[in-house]
C-alpha cells in the first residue's frame, strides 16, 4: 500500500512539475511578444517623430526664405525710393 501511496505521490508531483513548466513556458512567450510588441511601437514612434522634424524643418526653411524674400523686395523698393529722393 506504501509503494502505491509513492507511485501516486509521485504522478502528482511529476503533473505539478509538467504544469508550472508550461506556465513558465507560456509566460515566457508572452514576455517575448509584449518585449517586440513594444520594440515595434518604439521603432513607429521614432519613425513619426523623425517625419514630423523634417515637416517642420522644411515649414522653417519655407518661413526664412519667404521673410528673405519680402525683406529684399522691400529693400529694392525702399532703395529706389531713397536713390529718387536724392536726385
Amino acid at each position: 500500500m506504501t509503494e502505491s501511496n509513492d507511485v501516486q505521490q509521485d504522478v502528482q508531483n511529476l503533473r505539478h512539475d509538467l504544469d508550472v513548466q508550461a506556465a513558465t513556458q507560456a509566460g515566457a512567450q508572452s514576455t517575448q511578444a509584449a518585449t517586440q510588441a513594444g520594440a515595434q511601437a518604439t521603432q513607429a514612434a521614432t519613425q513619426a517623430g523623425q517625419a514630423a522634424t523634417q515637416a517642420a524643418a522644411v515649414s522653417g526653411l519655407a518661413a526664412a526664405v519667404a521673410s528673405g524674400f519680402v525683406a529684399l523686395i522691400v529693400g529694392i523698393f525702399l532703395g529706389m525710393a531713397i536713390a529718387k529722393s536724392n536726385r
